[in-house]
């Protein structure tokens, strides 16, 4: 239970700095004894309050997404994530868990070099309109409430490809989305799979996600821009490679 906790506190401190937490609780709970399945819908569950934690940390700092209404976009993580729940539990992974190494390494590129290509893009008058951000915003909350993985970092690269958004500036809003992703996943599997069943493995790392992620969201908020899109870099690039070794 220490290790099932520590893993939470370091799961959301991840979640709320620049994303990956579910790759530190979802091996954790398969090594405490949970299968895969399970396991993956309890990681959610469990990092619900610390997302929602970190959020609340950051919640006089968020900014808008260019023309998209906030309201709108949380909207649409809500519907995409509860969507994308569904589908783990009526659907197997097999054949998305192979395209997950795929999906970082894209994101890990874009974030290394999504500042220059959103210049360049913005010198040829190319930005996503408040549409195509809800589309992209859907999709990923689909694939944050089936998987989860670096679902924050994946946020941050279609951001700063479409709206030139940086690490900094659109860590608080990938926070905030992140959160609404994992209530309503969350609910969808609290109402259709038997994790409640076994309760402590999922209140240990739940309690140590809470104060990972109040601890996390201080400390980004005090990170320059360039650490922190350091750190965020740090994150995708260990995550792409230790994935694609799995």
């Amino acid at each position: 239970m220490l290790f099932l906790f520590a893993a939470g506190v370091v799961a959301g401190a991840l979640n709320a700095v620049g994303g990956g937490g579910t790759f530190i609780a979802l091996p954790a709970l398969v090594a405490a004894g949970l299968p895969a399945v399970t396991a993956n819908a309890s990681a959610t569950v469990a990092l619900l309050p610390g997302a929602a934690a970190s959020a609340w940390a950051y919640r006089h700092d968020v900014a808008p997404l260019g023309t998209t209404s906030m309201g709108a976009l949380t909207a649409t993580s809500v519907v995409g994530g509860g969507l994308g729940a569904g589908l783990l539990i009526v659907l197997p992974s097999t054949s998305f868990e192979a395209a997950v190494p795929w999906l970082l390494a894209f994101a890990t590129v874009v974030l290394a070099g999504g500042r220059a290509l959103s210049a360049r893009l913005a010198r040829r008058r190319f930005a996503l309109g408040a549409g195509s951000v809800l589309v992209g915003q859907l999709l990923l909350a689909v694939y944050g409430g089936y998987f989860g993985g670096a679902v924050g970092i994946l946020m941050l690269a279609v951001w700063s490809i479409g709206l030139g958004v940086d690490a900094a500036t659109g860590n608080p809003q990938r926070v905030t989305q992140l959160a609404a992703v994992y209530a309503a996943a969350a609910a969808v599997f609290l109402a259709t799979t038997d994790i409640l069943d076994d309760p402590g493995p999922v209140a240990a790392v739940l309690t140590g996600s809470i104060g990972g992620g109040l601890i996390g969201a201080r400390v980004a908020r005090r990170l320059s821009a360039p650490v922190l899109r350091g750190v965020v870099l740090a994150v995708a690039t260990t995550m792409t490679v230790l994935y694609a070794v799995r």
